[in-house]
């Protein structure tokens, strides 16, 4: 997962020695292994190399509260809320109606802010503002989604420390990816909170087990924007095996087998009575349902520039609708044998307009995704094979996330394990109700159940010659941690500045880089003297941290992560101010114009009873009344916020009387994509 790279500091670095690291085991009587030794070019530095603590096999201790903790997938496309009520894992419904949300986020050209379906469905009209797929970005370097960022609609541009952001030109602003995702979980939590009828603060954030330590980080900063107070990171996966186990009594070996949006996970483990232990787990954090839409929008606009000799793809609003009658193809083709694709007015040349009509069949879909579905096959048999199972240890194997519907991804599923997936979960809510279950364990709702979770990806550091040395496996069961004692390589020298990745490569450059950690303040002293003990732990949502401790004084050393693909902690607390910010302005938003609703709900009542009971009413009272019904329709029209009325403030609400086109549908939002060209 990380590697060690040492560099010179002060009188090291006089000596002009190499910044790098080497790994040197010297063999004892009897093939033993003693100590280990790092060197820095021709100077040897003393390590002695202690065995690793082993990880806590146990489940960690539950934490007593009052207040009921959610469980959230914070999903790629579509995001879900659970709670436990009466016993059970139920999934919150939103304000809209509906089990899962759309996690796209959207700004109009008048600064307001549309969170879920609302945003979803005028993403055509708007696609530079509206945000989707953001999960792929969270928590990554610029350098590491240069493939992801040509399938989005929007801006996506680095920061001066090579950073995602995403560009919004309806407000001018740059956006974090988690400050994006923070929004969507503010919904989340606002919808949760309503359906629970109280005040909901503290929740369990599922992610990809794939997923690095820059991206649980990044994940748990965005709970922080939002205003959440994040208990727990779990694997996507294991939060499937925990509400598909939550009342299973027998023990069972069950393989998880997740295709959402974006990523793509597969976990091994054991059920039963309470326990749940993770095996192995591997995946795929760049393969998705995204990328089976992506096929289908290359295959449409390859087709079309051949007939007409235009790019689709270099038309923002022709991508939106181009991906977005994918999607829908890709929906319907897991059910029928074709779907027809039908985009009116896609653009227009001199010589009019042009449109796409196109048939696609099941299996031209299976031959455009083939080698997607081929890439499933590697992280099944990896984790079979870390696990040290073979397929007719399983007992059962679970489908998780839509992508799942696929008839092919089914089939391939059932050749690799000879077995039928399990069908008794909804693969779409299965996630979110697992982590309700994890936080009814942490609220001390539930009782007897213990989940045993591993770390995907192996924790090492960088050693001489841009080499990965493991410190810490993949599948190691968490919390675990780790410690290694080392000295400085020469005379003086009071810095040393460490690498730490994370994969599974043999080499530095393939890995992903956790980040630096510059150790200050060692005594002065002739090389090999110092003792610097640094202990690495994982914790149970699987984020690493890194302490040093001065084994001769006992002082503790301060550690600076740098380089790293996460936000500073003082970017973080100004989004937590802004996000209150903007909170309170939207409520006060909201509160005025749902005071003009009920206004505007009173003058027509009233003005209908007037013409329903006519000359019954007496003519002072009829006059009276309608001089506090002009009152009130002048109190309407001037107030404050009045004129966003009709729209949705502050993006939490659903549709609401005269939102006008954007509510509408395809045929709607066709019409409008032909004025505006």
């Amino acid at each position: 997962m990380a590697s060690f790279t040492c560099s010179q500091v002060g009188a090291a670095a006089a000596g002009g020695a190499s910044p790098f690291l080497g790994y040197r085991r010297r063999s004892g009587p009897g093939g033993a292994i003693p100590s280990s030794s790092l060197f820095v070019g021709r100077r040897l530095a003393a390590v002695q190399m202690r065995a690793p603590s082993r990880g806590v096999r146990g489940g960690s201790a539950l934490r007593v509260t009052c207040e009921k903790v959610v469980g959230i997938d914070l999903g790629t496309t579509n995001s879900a809320v659970a709670a436990m009520e009466g016993g059970k894992p139920t999934v919150v419904t939103n304000a809209e109606g509906a089990r899962t949300t759309p996690s796209v986020v959207a700004y109009t050209k008048t600064g307001e802010r549309l969170v879920g379906q609302i945003a979803k469905r005028q993403a055509v009209v708007n696609p530079e503002n509206t945000f989707f797929s953001v999960k792929r970005f969270i928590g990554r370097k610029m350098s590491e989604v240069d493939d992801e960022a040509k399938q989005v609609s929007y801006g996506v541009v680095k920061d001066d420390n090579g950073n995602v952001k995403l560009d919004c030109p309806a407000i001018g602003k740059q956006f974090a990816a988690e400050e994006i995702s923070a929004q969507v979980l503010r919904k989340l939590v606002d919808d949760a909170s309503k359906f629970l009828n109280e005040k909901i603060t503290k929740a369990v954030v599922t992610v990809p087990a794939y997923f690095n330590d820059s991206q649980r980080t990044a994940t748990k900063d965005a709970g922080r924007i939002a205003g959440l107070e994040v208990l727990r990171i779990i694997n996507e996966p294991t939060a499937a095996s925990l509400a598909y186990g939550f009342e299973k009594k027998n023990n069972e070996t069950i393989l998880v087998f997740d295709l959402g949006g974006g990523t793509f996970d597969v976990s091994v483990l054991e059920v039963g009575d309470g326990v749940f232990e993770v095996l192995s787990t591997s995946g795929d954090t760049h393969l998705g349902g995204d990328d089976f839409d992506k096929r289908i929008v290359d295959w449409l606009a390859s087709n079309f520039k051949k007939d007409e000799g235009i790019d689709l793809l270099k038309d923002k609003q022709a991508l939106q609708r181009l991906t977005e009658a994918s999607e829908k193809a890709k929906m319907e083709l897991s059910t029928l044998t074709q779907a027809n694709i039908s985009l009116p007015f896609i653009t227009a040349t001199a010589d009019g307009p042009k449109h796409i009509e196109a048939t696609l069949s099941r299996a031209k879909f299976e031959e455009l995704c083939s080698d997607l579905i081929d890439r499933l096959k590697t992280p099944v048999n990896n984790a079979l094979r870390d696990a040290k199972l073979s397929v007719s240890d399983l007992d059962e194997v679970i489908l998780v996330g839509g992508s799942t519907r696929i008839p092919a991804v089914q089939e391939l599923v059932r050749k690799l394990t000879d077995k039928d997936p399990n069908v008794t979960v909804n693969p779409d809510e299965v996630v979110s109700l697992g982590a309700a279950v994890q936080g009814g364990v942490l609220a001390g709702d539930v009782k007897d159940v213990v989940l045993l979770d591993v770390t995907p990806l192996s924790l090492g550091l960088e050693t001489l010659g841009g080499v990965m040395t493991k410190i810490i496996p993949r599948n190691t069961t968490l919390p675990t941690s780790k410690s290694e004692v080392f000295s400085t390589a020469a005379d003086g020298q009071t810095s040393v500045e460490i690498n730490v990745l994370q994969g599974e490569r043999e080499f530095v450059r393939d890995n992903k880089s956790v980040g630096s950690f510059r150790l200050d303040g060692i005594p002065p002293a002739p090389r090999g003297v110092p003792q610097i003990e640094v202990k690495f732990d994982i914790d149970a949502n699987g984020i690493l941290s890194v302490a040093a401790i001065d084994k001769g004084t006992g002082k503790k050393q301060d550690i600076t992560i740098t380089g790293a693909s996460t936000l500073p902690k003082d970017e973080v607390e100004r989004m937590v101010e802004e996000a209150d910010k903007f909170a309170k302005e939207d409520k006060e938003k909201r509160d005025a114009i749902d005071t003009k609703n009920q206004a505007d709900s009173v003058v027509y009542q009233t003005e209908k009873q007037l013409k329903e009971l006519g000359d019954k009413v007496p003519a002072p009272v009829k006059e009276k009344v309608d001089v506090k019904l002009q009152e009130l329709k002048e109190a309407m029209y001037n107030q404050s916020g009045a004129s966003a009325a009709g729209s949705t403030p502050g993006a939490e609400a659903g549709p609401t009387p005269g939102t006008g086109p954007a509510q509408n549908d395809g045929d709607v939002i066709d019409a409008d994509f032909t004025d505006s060209n």
